[in-house]
């Protein structure tokens, strides 16, 4: 005799399921409206039944690693996100953080040192006058936030992919780590990493990189979220294991890309 579902305590299914949807990539988001949206198929899907407001926050978290999972095989890393003419530049860039502007950590450029680490050859650290003096490139690309807003910035640094090289890393190794001044952390696969857009920005529109902005240096990935680019940067780990991250930690996705 087929188990009759209980109606979920405290949880209300419609938006349950919108959320679920909406945390799966396009081509398996289009997948999944064209079979039906329902509580049953969300069972199906992740394997458990939903009870409960704790199954549905499960059956969230499963949902968001299978698009993780989708997320990292459709990721392309030599497909370039969209750059933009100068026109095209929001000013005044907005200020995004979990703190308010003024909360914004100060951190002394005279004494800042990049703490690097890991599966690299070379752990000296590095000052911001050494990193100032590496080949520097440049991008106009978008900020997407998780929140719902977007705007195009101008962002100048050394691609992560060459610092790499300079370090000495292990390419084969899985994930970059950063630390942040904030408190903040993030980890991002290797092969977001390698990406020709992935920049260690050290200036936003041709200056010296603001506080505001993430000031000494910040992690600019046009590929993903704006909560994957970590700001104020003090530490970079070359890593086989997953540390996580601030948000991630809190039930975001992982993957994040665009």
């Amino acid at each position: 005799m087929p188990r009759k579902r209980r109606i979920i305590p405290g949880v209300d299914q419609k938006l349950l399921i919108k959320d679920a949807a909406r945390l799966l990539p396009d081509p398996a988001r289009r997948l999944f409206l064209r079979g039906g949206l329902s509580v049953g198929a969300l069972t199906l899907l992740t394997g458990c039944d939903i009870i409960d407001s704790d199954a549905a926050e499960g059956t969230l978290r499963r949902i968001s690693r299978f698009n993780d999972r989708v997320q990292a095989w459709l990721f392309n890393p030599n497909k370039l996100a969209p750059e933009y003419p100068e026109s095209a530049i929001t000013r005044p860039f907005p200020f995004n953080g979990y703190y308010p502007e003024d909360e914004a950590p100060e951190v002394d450029g005279a004494t800042y040192k990049l703490e690097v680490g890991g599966l690299i050859d070379n752990k000296e650290p590095w000052t911001l006058e050494q990193l100032y003096a590496l080949p520097q490139v440049s991008q106009i690309t978008r900020h997407v936030c998780v929140e719902g807003w977007s705007a195009v910035g101008s962002w100048q640094g050394v691609k992560l992919s060459e610092f790499l090289q300079r370090l000495g890393a292990d390419t084969r190794a899985r994930y970059v780590w950063f630390q942040c001044a904030e408190g903040y952390s993030n980890t991002i696969d290797m092969a977001t990493a390698l990406h020709p857009q992935t920049q260690l920005s050290l200036k936003f529109d041709n200056q010296i990189l603001p506080r505001k902005y993430g000031f000494p240096m910040k992690c600019r990935m046009p590929t993903k979220l704006g909560f994957k680019n970590p700001k104020y940067i003090t530490a970079l780990y070359v890593q086989n294991n997953d540390a996580g991250g601030y948000w991630e930690n809190q039930g975001y996705n992982w993957h994040s890309g665009l």
